[in-house]
């Protein structure tokens, strides 16, 4: 590393290398364990009902719903002999976007979306992709809708009640809902054309504009439940809330300015909606410490926004006409390879600790198996390999074995073996 930019990142403490995998995943490892036993913890440790244990026979079908923070899409998957086939889609914007609208009103559009496919299947799975508190019926009641949505009186409305009181209003009756999250929806959506018995275990893991990770544990081990039954479910852990790693000058100057700050701090250190920004608060200041040339500086504050896209090409080396000198452009690719690898090391640090919470992982012959999505580790050249060598090489460290299966749009199978598993 370039020493200049070495000396910058220590002088800020955002040193890669400040995160270190092993010792802060026994740390946050405790924190999981005291969100299951309601001690205090950032780590809420949602359980979220659902299992993954079961075969889904060929011929099944089920209708899904994907509410996003953009869009809304719907359509059929139908399982096979050999997987599972998709058909059916639409996507149209997201509800509440361009004007506010009401609950009523966003169930009526729901409604009417899925109408056509109703007559296909009687299960529907619904990946709702905002703050929902999940009941023991796996219907969700609703906390907060977001991401510039706006569905007035959605707060304590119960998603999967308020839709199947409209399709009876209907006419429609004898359907049954599932209401699951994107992480659980990735892992299920993972491994539902796998053969389960050859793993050890199963990880969900969302690394693009957020960030969020789940896993299979026992009910009994989720104190509130006060269940008995060692059978798993799948826990949404919630973990951008984490905030137990070390911060740097940075973290914290990006938290202030954020429309949450005290919030989500894990994942303000490693999600692709943060790293652009922290990027440019970065190279501000080393244009201010006489790091990089004036013109590259100017050059840079016309860039416009840093999206995580423009830093990965910058850390590949490449787009980096604006710099008026070789050191500059150097500056300024290390750098960003530098916040990849801290982003990195920092998701390393949730799996291994979701590995120690389980202790799944100890057969080298059934590796935990990491269900992963999202733009960072599908589309990101620097982030994915980082990402993949530290967990190989830590998790050997610990004594497991651990296997990253990157999938693309598995949030609509996942959605589907939701609901046919738990119906």
């Amino acid at each position: 590393m370039n020493p200049s930019l070495h000396a910058f990142l220590e002088r800020h403490r955002m040193l890669p290398e400040s995160i270190e995998p092993l010792s802060a995943a026994a740390v946050m490892a405790e924190s999981m364990k005291a969100g299951l036993e309601g001690r205090p913890s950032s780590l809420p440790m949602i359980p979220t009902y659902l299992r993954n244990d079961g075969h889904i026979m060929p011929g099944t079908s089920a209708v899904v719903i994907d509410a996003g923070g953009t869009n809304f899409r719907c359509g059929l998957v139908h399982f096979t002999e050999e997987g599972f086939e998709t058909g059916s889609f639409t996507k149209q914007k997201m509800p509440g976007i361009d004007r506010s609208i009401t609950w009523p009103e966003f169930i009526s559009f729901v409604a009417d979306a899925i109408m056509p496919l109703l007559d296909k299947a009687d299960v529907i799975g619904f990946c709702f992709s905002y703050s929902a508190e999940i009941t023991p019926d796996i219907d969700g009641r609703v906390i907060r809708i977001d991401k510039e949505v706006v569905v007035t009186g959605a707060e304590g409305q119960l998603v999967g009640a308020s839709l199947l009181a409209e399709l009876e209003r209907r006419g429609v009756t004898g359907k049954h809902i599932v209401i699951l999250n994107d992480t659980a929806a990735v892992l299920l959506g993972g491994s539902v054309s796998l053969d389960k018995s050859r793993y050890g275990g199963f990880i969900g893991q969302v690394s693009g504009t957020g960030t969020n990770t789940c896993c299979m544990l026992p009910e009994n081990r989720i104190l509130k439940l006060k269940s008995k039954l060692d059978r798993k479910i799948l826990v949404n852990l919630e973990s951008g809330l984490y905030d137990g790693l070390p911060v740097g000058d940075f973290d914290k100057l990006l938290d202030q300015m954020s429309h949450d700050p005290g919030r989500k701090r894990l994942e303000k250190q490693t999600a692709g909606v943060y790293l652009g920004p922290l990027a440019h608060l970065m190279l501000d200041a080393a244009a201010q410490e006489g790091l990089i040339d004036r013109e590259t500086d100017r050059a840079l504050k016309g860039f416009g926004a840093f999206h995580a896209a423009v830093l990965d090409a910058w850390a590949c080396g490449e787009r980096l006409e604006f710099a008026v000198c070789a050191e500059d452009a150097d500056f300024v690719s290390e750098l960003s390879r530098a916040l990849f690898e801290r982003s990195a090391r920092c998701m390393c640090t949730n799996l291994l600790a979701i590995l120690l919470l389980t202790g799944e992982g100890t057969d080298p012959q059934r590796p935990v198996c990491v269900c992963a999505e999202g733009s960072l580790v599908q589309k990101g050249r620097v982030y994915r390999p980082m990402l993949e060598k530290l967990l190989t090489e830590n998790a050997a460290s610990l004594g497991r074995s651990v296997v990253l299966r990157v999938g693309e749009e598995t949030t609509l199978p996942g959605s589907a073996a939701a609901a046919v598993l738990n119906r």
